[in-house]
């Protein structure tokens, strides 16, 4: 995937270290940068359970005054770069932000969401799932500490077999083949000629070698830990800059149950992770 558009969404109680991660990505990559400052309006509640207008009234006020001046000094500061940018603001509610979420993040190549974004408890979920479930674009997660880049050394891939996965690797093509190593990661994969293949992970590696990629793959047993800690050690064990992978292989619903891969990753993830439906 080359990155021609790259949305970066910005929470209004972050400081501008998402931002100037952004800056830097998208000057290294050629990229315009999109800055979409977020705010959802949650109605505080009084006694018993009853929204009070005249509270509900100055939050939304004072939220969107604040989210004026997060746009103002956004463009202060984009202003004194030296990349291509827009800024704009999104004042929501909080049930129709996944669908203004995959509106904006439909015109870009990447959806970029940084580890202040990811530390807002209210809002990180109804993003990531706007962006991943409204969006063909992919996610590029990058936790905090982590330095947002698009050209990885070594880059290890989450692979099921599934539509998933393949999308992903699709989506981050140009990295993979522009990489030293690749690792596609199997974790306890069944042989078979619907399932894994008759020799699990053959058929992606080829594929993927045929692009130019240098890659390995990595049978791993799970021991009785979870696929996700199982990547997330081995991202460590190999030296990783990136994780690719597919999003939610179960249903939404299971997935929020019950956990599993996709949100466990979200949550701790070891690494930037590229991930797309």
């Amino acid at each position: 995937m080359q990155a021609k558009t790259i949305l970066s969404i910005i929470g209004i109680n972050q400081n501008d270290e998402d931002l100037r991660a952004a800056i830097e990505l998208c000057r290294v990559a050629g990229a315009h940068l999109s800055v979409l400052e977020t705010a959802l309006a949650i109605a505080p509640i009084g006694g018993y359970g009853e929204v009070s207008s005249s509270a509900w009234a100055e939050e939304r006020e004072r939220q969107s005054e604040k989210l004026g001046q997060q746009v103002a000094a956004a463009k202060t500061l984009l202003q004194s770069s030296d990349i291509s940018f827009d800024v704009d603001a999104l004042f929501t509610e909080y049930g129709w932000v996944e669908n203004e979420i995959g509106e904006r993040a439909r015109y870009a190549d990447l959806t970029l969401i940084g580890g202040g974004l990811l530390a807002e408890d209210d809002m990180r979920w109804r993003i990531l799932d706007g962006a991943l479930f409204q969006s063909p674009a992919p996610i590029f997660v990058v936790p905090k500490g982590y330095v947002a880049s698009l050209r990885p050394r070594t880059v290890l891939v989450a692979w099921d077999s599934g539509n998933e996965a393949s999308h992903a690797v699709r989506a981050a093509m140009e990295q993979l083949t522009a990489a030293e190593k690749v690792h596609v990661v199997i974790v306890d994969p069944h042989a078979s000629t619907r399932g894994n293949g008759e020799e699990p992970g053959a058929d992606v590696a080829a594929f993927l070698a045929r692009h130019g990629a240098h890659v390995s793959v990595d049978i791993l047993a799970s021991g009785g830990r979870t696929v996700a800690e199982v990547l997330r050690q081995h991202a460590v064990d190999t030296g990783s800059d990136l994780i690719v992978m597919g999003a939610y292989g179960h249903s939404r619903m299971r997935e929020w149950i019950f956990g599993g891969t996709t949100r466990s990753m979200l949550e701790a993830a070891p690494v930037p992770l590229m991930m797309t439906r």
